[in-house]
């Protein structure tokens, strides 16, 4: 039987707030609405009281409406955000106060609350969002607005943004009270900026912990190296181990379907910290898993452009991810994402390849390519 999270940590000294280690990431809960709500119930019980949803999570919002009835609402920490280049909701919304504002209270309305905890702008991925959202009259001033209305009692951002950028947002924004950043086992590349925000007292939030699910799906692949490394069972343990003993990380979110997404990722949190020669021997280990390291592609693009206007790069990723990796369930993800009709890199199929060749006589791996696409095209796990 799994124990409740018994110690709460600070969530940055700017909010004055404290949370659990495992927090709710509200983007996939179960269909049916009785059946989020049970859930989502279950994960606050056991002390994932920090919620992060947003406007453009479909119905996100409303479910957990639903599930913050009946004394819920006092229990939590509720977090919503958007922004115009993350989700239109009117093809009218720009990063203007007058907009945030109204969708701060559209929010509200489908959250069904009096008030919310934190609203973040979401996905600050360039230098260009970042001052379209904090110039004057930008979107951190109808934040601000709803603040003084006690709508918003706190705020912060979530960004994609290279290190550098963030960097010196962190050090520009007095004003930001938590960022959500990408961070896990497998990608550090936010490792630094994590510890400089958590010095500055901003709450420091984890998403995609598993590595947007890889390390979740059994793969022979990250499990071997994981007992190499450290001796432990599966990367799942491993990648749950690894921010946990990072103390400049204060909550992840963790994604939940169904009770085990709880119980599994609280009781691999209550099991001893990894040491510092454990996190070196785990980054080591999977830094060996790389596309350079494993001799695959860098992402150079020097194979571009394809006459046809296939995406090689992103395709060799997806070749990478299910033919290296293992992780056939990821890769079928980025499969369908590399042709979806809002993707603004949107390529053409595998299947449209002529064999002209252009792109092997450019690639600086002298990688296959076109026995690659042609893979992808019959790779039975992509179905």
């Amino acid at each position: 039987m799994f124990k409740k999270q018994s110690e709460q940590v600070d969530f940055g000294k700017r909010s004055g707030l404290k949370v659990y280690p495992v927090s709710i990431g509200a983007m996939r809960f179960p269909e049916d609405d009785n059946q989020a709500v049970a859930l989502i119930r279950q994960a606050i019980d056991a002390g994932m009281i920090y919620i992060d949803t947003s406007r453009g999570y479909g119905d996100s919002e409303i479910k957990l409406g639903k599930a913050l009835k009946d004394g819920y609402r006092e229990k939590v920490i509720l977090s919503t955000k958007c922004s115009p280049w993350g989700k239109k909701i009117e093809p009218t919304d720009d990063a203007s106060a007058e907009c945030t504002y109204k969708r701060i209270k559209e929010s509200m309305q489908r959250l069904d609350v009096e008030y919310l905890d934190f609203y973040q702008i979401w996905n600050i991925m360039s230098p260009e969002c970042y001052e379209k959202a904090v110039r004057k009259g930008g979107m951190l001033d109808g934040i601000r607005k709803a603040m003084d209305e006690g709508l918003v009692r706190h705020t912060g951002f979530t960004t994609h943004d290279k290190p550098e950028n963030i960097s010196r947002y962190i050090d520009e924004a007095d004003w930001c009270e938590t960022i959500l950043f990408t961070y896990n086992m497998m990608n550090q590349t936010y490792k630094d900026v994590v510890a400089k925000a958590h010095d500055k007292g901003i709450a420091t939030v984890v998403m995609n912990p598993m590595g947007g699910g890889m390390f979740a799906e059994g793969s022979p692949v990250f499990d071997k190296a994981v007992k190499d490394a450290v001796d432990l069972d599966n990367a799942i343990e491993a990648a749950h181990l690894y921010l946990a003993s990072d103390p400049n990380v204060d909550t992840i979110l963790c994604g939940i379907t169904k009770p085990e997404d709880i119980f599994s990722t609280i009781e691999n949190y209550q099991k001893p910290f990894l040491t510092p020669d454990q996190m070196q021997a785990l980054e080591k280990a999977m830094a060996g898993l790389s596309m350079e390291s494993m001799g695959f592609c860098t992402g150079c693009k020097y194979c571009l452009p394809c006459p046809k206007g296939i995406n090689i790069p992103e395709m060799m990723n997806i070749v990478y991810t299910t033919k290296l990796l293992k992780a056939h369930r990821r890769a079928k993800e980025f499969y369908g994402w590399a042709f979806n009709e809002d993707n603004p890199e949107k390529s053409s199929h595998p299947t449209d390849c002529i064999e002209c060749g252009q792109c092997e006589q450019k690639c600086t791996q002298r990688l296959k390519i076109i026995d690659e696409l042609k893979y992808l095209v019959s790779c039975p796990e992509l179905k």
